[in-house]
């Protein structure tokens, strides 16, 4: 069973650009077509950074609440950071609004 953070996981989604996030890192191929990189690893900070138009410092929070709420995964591969949905997570959430709600 996957452990979630109901709490965490509410404060990141009530910002509109973090739900945006998901969204895209739902369809990366969708929204991040020209990444250099496979996309098997997840999207690069750098590709999210672009499509949100805003600073690189205030992508990186985004990035971070929903990482810290265990909505996101990251992994490095050298200077880069690729972020992916983090699936059994956002299953595990939507079961519990579903059955507790």
């Amino acid at each position: 069973m996957t452990t979630i953070d109901i709490d965490a996981i509410h404060k990141a989604l009530a910002n509109p650009m973090r739900r945006e996030i998901l969204v895209w890192l739902r369809e990366p191929r969708k929204y991040f077509a020209d990444q250099e990189f496979p996309l098997e690893r997840g999207v690069c900070a750098g590709q999210i950074d672009e499509r949100c138009g805003l600073s690189q410092s205030t992508v990186s929070a985004h990035l971070a609440a929903l990482q810290r709420a265990g909505l996101i995964t990251s992994k490095r591969v050298g200077q880069w950071a690729f972020f992916k949905r983090n699936e059994p997570v956002i299953e595990a959430f939507l079961k519990h609004m579903n059955a507790d709600l």
